[in-house]
């Protein structure tokens, strides 16, 4: 029988480390439960499953109750990131009485972070915003065919472009979301069109996750991976878009993936995993390139599945049902 979830409840809080001004500090991650995100409605993205944090009954009085949990775990961390499953700036979802809350509760911090699409970006609601704000744009790559058919992303780069510009003009912050081998996009294409992205998305940028394609659950990604059709990128893809943009780009360059080392997620042979995630994660917080010096023998079948790939005109997944004798990896 499925647990049944209470609309006044949050979906998640817990605490981790990112940057504010420069320094390492705690930050607390607060992931509301709301009535979802308005693109959701309409089918949403091929690879998000964060509809499931989604309910149709949630109520101007339940956020302000999961406002309250926030409140009383509250330690004074320095960095509050607040995301639900869709834009927090859709008034439908995250009503403007709701939204002056939090900006009451965390005007202060240092920093204070939340994601929006960029049709809710406007002049009038950045002004209602306290200077610490930093927005965070999912604008995931700046191939116009990509965001169309692979993500069906329901917005175009160049919005994301206008709202991030619009975001930096008004004094405030912007974090880009970039999305690393989407469906039907090969290894080896998937980095090229990853840098691509960042040298576009620069320009309005203060800080630039790549976020390499995690299969959600419920989602069409996951319908593509099941039936092999689909591979998560390899950490060496990862690393190699971050040496391709180090000293190229006058932000900082960042990730932190979701189901790192597991099948669903970035990964690499499974030897190096935790080693490769860790230069990964190393690397987001000093931009140091010799944090990124990892090596595994995984490195030459990494390469001859990008020239597989490329050779068989396929984005299937070339690693499953070999043996280890015969597998790319």
């Amino acid at each position: 029988m499925k647990e049944k979830r209470s609309p006044s409840e949050l979906e998640a809080i817990w605490r981790e480390k990112d940057m504010s001004n420069g320094n390492v500090v705690d930050a607390l991650v607060v992931i509301m439960r709301t009535n979802g995100c308005v693109w959701a409605k309409t089918g949403g993205c091929t690879m998000c499953g964060y509809k499931t944090a989604s309910l149709s009954n949630v109520s101007e009085e339940d956020l302000m109750k999961q406002l309250d949990q926030v409140s009383s775990r509250y330690k004074g961390e320095p960095f509050v990131k607040i995301y639900t499953s869709g834009s927090f700036l859709d008034e439908n979802e995250i009503p403007v009485s709701v939204r002056n809350r939090v900006f009451e509760m965390f005007g202060s911090c240092e920093r204070l972070l939340f994601e929006s699409r960029p049709e809710f970006i406007t002049k009038d609601v950045l002004d209602t915003c306290p200077r610490n704000v930093t927005i965070a744009l999912g604008t995931e790559s700046s191939d116009e065919e990509i965001l169309s058919v692979s993500i069906r992303k329901g917005f175009t780069a160049e919005d994301s472009r206008r709202a991030g510009t619009l975001i930096k003009e008004n004094g405030l912050s912007v974090r880009t979301y970039l999305l690393l081998k989407p469906l039907f996009v090969q290894e080896k294409r998937a980095i090229d069109s990853a840098v691509e992205s960042v040298m576009f998305a620069a320009p309005f940028s203060d800080e630039i996750s790549i976020n390499p394609l995690n299969v959600q659950k419920g989602t069409y990604v996951e319908r593509m991976w099941k039936r092999g059709e689909f591979r998560s990128p390899w950490i060496w893809s990862l690393i190699e878009v971050m040496k391709k943009c180090h000293g190229k780009v006058g932000c900082r360059i960042m990730s932190s993936p979701s189901g790192g080392g597991s099948q669903r997620g970035v990964h690499n042979c499974g030897k190096c995993d935790r080693a490769a995630l860790d230069a990964v994660d190393r690397y987001s917080f000093t931009q140091d390139l010799k944090d990124l010096n990892v090596t595994c023998d995984c490195l030459k079948s990494w390469k001859t599945y990008m020239e597989s790939e490329m050779t068989l005109g396929t984005v299937s997944d070339l690693d499953r049902g070999l043996n280890n004798d015969l597998a790319i990896r």
